[in-house]
């Protein structure tokens, strides 16, 4: 008799499980419709109010259970660095080689884990412990900020703010790091703990961030008020600018390096079929510096950014610079006192955001290093 109850458990769950997949498997990927942001006319803080309007009609909350298996679909799934349809996990894709694990079934959830690569799991990019406390739904369901990833990385992240590292204390077998924020150039200002995503997502992430801030904009000031989390730093009490203003640079700073990519516009019309609503920020990424224009100003000079790059040693006396960098570098040129091109290096592989230029003839060279439309020139000698 218990063998039969428990078949009939195990059934029960198996036809849910197949429910749950069908429901999923049927979500159509839903483009933008002709008028949805018509209402978006304004400019500054009254513009984000209107897409928190334009954002929350429609919204359908499915629960938090459809989130597993709304990662199955193929949005999900690698169909853009190894084509493997593995789950994307922004704490664990390897951009630019062989991921060092992947997650192919539903059995792989978590659970329990003790390292990396045990299970996956469900992580609120605005940490839940922020929220929690005032409210629940829809927002601990919210596919837009609630993204699959491992469940190890997503311990180690625990509740801290996103940053820009300096001094690592642990760094996860994809490159992401814990460690002190480095508190110069755009991420100034602030020196505790924060986490570091890789280059490729930062931009994804600052921008369900964003999403975040527009969705609940009128309960932004009672999740601040009730929130004692490390994330509580992030943001500045208000409804209307949300941000304090490090992490407003930071975020500002990583949705103009990390560019809209194919594999969030796709993410964006399934969470549309899924929900039945969008984010406006990665159908229109100008709306983040039409509603926080005065920082994106105060940003707009690219030099900056750039010139915190370190290139060391120069002089150097055993033929080889090391170049280190925490954005992503488009190529790096080698050029000659008159003018000639010695050496060039598309799309750079950074190790750690290190990169190394070795067996240089002795010489005086300019370096040109280059990023998305910002480009820096530092002189080296070769001894």
């Amino acid at each position: 008799m218990k063998k039969i109850i428990t078949l009939i458990a195990f059934l029960s769950a198996v036809i849910g499980f197949s429910q749950e997949l069908q429901k999923v498997s049927n979500i159509n990927a839903l483009p933008q419709p002709p008028g949805y942001y018509a209402n978006a006319t304004g400019s500054g803080f009254a513009l984000k109010t209107q897409l928190k309007t334009i954002i929350t009609n429609g919204h359908n909350d499915q629960g938090y259970g459809a989130l597993w298996t709304l990662y199955t679909n193929a949005a999900f799934r690698d169909n853009y660095y190894e084509n493997d349809n593995s789950l994307i996990d922004m704490y664990s894709e390897n951009p630019t080689g062989p991921d060092p694990y992947n997650f192919t079934t539903t059995g792989q959830q978590c659970g329990s884990y003790a390292n990396e690569g045990d299970c996956y799991n469900r992580e609120h990019i605005v940490p839940q412990a922020y929220w929690d406390g005032v409210a629940t739904n829809p927002m601990k369901n919210d596919p837009f900020h609630v993204a699959p990833v491992d469940g190890k990385v997503n311990g180690l992240r625990d509740n801290f703010p996103y940053g820009r590292v300096n001094s690592a204390s642990t760094t996860t077998a994809n490159g992401s790091k814990l460690g002190s924020n480095l508190n110069s150039g755009y991420s100034a200002g602030y020196s505790a703990t924060v986490f570091e995503p890789v280059n490729e997502f930062k931009g994804d992430i600052a921008r369900s961030i964003f999403y975040f801030a527009t969705r609940y904009e009128d309960q932004m000031v009672s999740f601040y008020n009730s929130a004692t989390v490390a994330s509580k730093n992030m943001f500045d009490g208000s409804a209307n600018n949300v941000f304090s203003p490090t992490f407003l640079n930071i975020l500002i700073t990583w949705h103009n390096l990390d560019p809209v990519s194919t594999k969030e516009i796709e993410r964006n019309n399934v969470i549309y079929g899924f929900q039945g609503n969008r984010n406006p920020f990665i159908d229109h990424p100008e709306y983040v510096c039409q509603i926080w224009a005065a920082a994106c100003a105060a940003l707009s000079n690219p030099t900056l950014e750039l010139a915190s790059i370190s290139v060391y040693p120069n002089p150097s006396n055993d033929h080889k610079i090391n170049i280190d960098s925490d954005i992503a570098i488009d190529d790096i040129q080698l050029i000659n006192i008159n003018g000639q091109l010695m050496m060039e290096i598309k799309k750079p592989i950074f190790n750690n955001n290190s990169y190394t230029l070795d067996n240089l003839p002795q010489g005086f060279y300019f370096l040109k290093l280059s990023s998305e439309n910002q480009s820096l020139v530092k002189k080296v000698i070769i001894n």
